[in-house]
């Protein structure tokens, strides 16, 4: 079970979806999360990389190293 609060404004927008397509706000809210939410965590774990690799926790390679250790370049 999931309760969340939408700005006025968006409510009224999935309110007036909802209401044009014959669907619920649930059915909507939905898929907007199931839609997004792989992006969502790519994002997060990009950041999350980003600041080990900025506090020397990581390790960063070209894509011209990786080709070259997998014996994929040219």
């Amino acid at each position: 079970m999931l309760a969340i609060r939408l700005p006025e404004q968006i409510e009224s927008r999935l309110s007036a979806l909802a209401h044009a397509t014959g669907r619920t706000k649930t059915y909507y809210a939905r898929e907007a999360i199931i839609e997004h939410l792989d992006d969502l965590e790519d994002l997060y774990l990009a950041e999350h990389r980003l600041l080990q690799a900025r506090a020397g926790r990581s390790e960063a390679h070209s894509i011209e190293e990786v080709e070259r250790r997998l014996g994929l370049s040219d």
